[in-house]
């Protein structure tokens, strides 16, 4: 198995198809399809199944696609780093970030971030903790911000902040004249049509520990995993969700709701910077995650 098989298989997996990855590559397609076939050989794996419209992925292949992608990156970020500078901060660098974070964050980190380190490129995904943490796992990112993650000796998480979660209403309905209201329980909670995340989302995964340690259950009306949709919902419908005020403040736009923090206990959420304690920790990656907490903290502050 060489780098030159992977970014073979990649690109003829992210495409669907040897004739378009041939052509993007500029390699002959007899040439692509050995190379492949090789790789299936050494790993005694069928890894594409051919048919009429192109080529799909076998479990094995979606395995060796997330590890590829891992692969090459870092191969990437290794030659960038001995190519350029060594007095200044280079290389490559991806980050991971939930959508309700990435909405109010991407842009004050894309400006600061090229403003600091002019010879670095900065990548980055959306995407649940849970996913996050995978594509750290297998080195697809390098860095992610995630919500309550559990210790592992796999991760280093440095702790950001915490915040307060609301039961969130739409103002009309509950005839509100301000946004915040008076404190509630998690029984008050139990009382309202949520619209919420699927597991394993982290949010819904706390809320649902935290009832089930009061003998309670949430009232799932529906799952949603998109936070603007959900808001969508609770504005316009007779529903509720559970979140921290970033989410709303993150639309621009607040006079449609009205929110009651949850308390006895309260209902916290925390916010972690999440690296990898298996690959070592360059400048830049120790310089990008001091960037996001500052941002992290100036921002929701």
């Amino acid at each position: 198995m060489d780098l030159k098989q992977l970014e073979y298989f990649v690109h003829v997996a992210e495409m669907s198809s040897f004739t378009k990855a041939s052509n993007f590559l500029s390699v002959a397609q007899p040439a692509l399809s050995r190379q492949i076939r090789s790789l299936e050989v050494e790993l005694r794996q069928t890894l594409l199944e051919r048919n009429g419209r192109g080529v799909t992925l076998t479990p094995a292949g979606q395995r060796l696609l997330e590890h590829s992608r891992g692969i090459l990156a870092q191969v990437s970020r290794a030659k960038l780093e001995l190519e350029d500078d060594r007095h200044a901060v280079t290389g490559r660098i991806v980050i991971a970030m939930p959508p309700s974070v990435s909405r109010t964050l991407t842009g004050p980190l894309v400006r600061a971030f090229r403003e600091r380190y002019p010879k670095a490129v900065m990548s980055m995904v959306e995407g649940l903790s849970t996913y996050a943490l995978e594509w750290l796992s297998v080195g697809r990112v390098d860095c992610a911000v995630v919500y309550n993650v559990a210790p592992s000796g796999n991760i280093d998480l440095l702790p950001v902040l915490d915040e307060q979660l609301y039961l969130v209403s739409g103002r009309a309905r509950t005839k509100a004249r301000t946004l915040e209201g008076p404190t509630i329980t998690l029984s008050d909670v139990a009382q309202h049509e949520l619209v919420i995340p699927s597991r394993p989302h982290s949010l819904r995964m706390l809320l649902e520990t935290a009832m089930a340690q009061q003998g309670l259950k949430p009232k799932v009306a529906l799952e949603i995993e998109s936070i603007p949709a959900i808001l969508d919902l609770v504005r316009d419908e007779d529903f509720s969700a559970v979140l921290a005020l970033n989410a709303i403040r993150s639309t621009g736009n607040t006079d449609g709701f009205h929110v009651r923090p949850i308390g006895n206990p309260k209902l916290i959420t925390t916010l972690w910077i999440a690296t990898s304690a298996q690959r070592p920790r360059g400048p830049l990656i120790e310089q990008s995650t001091a960037l996001l907490k500052e941002l992290l903290l100036s921002r929701w502050a």
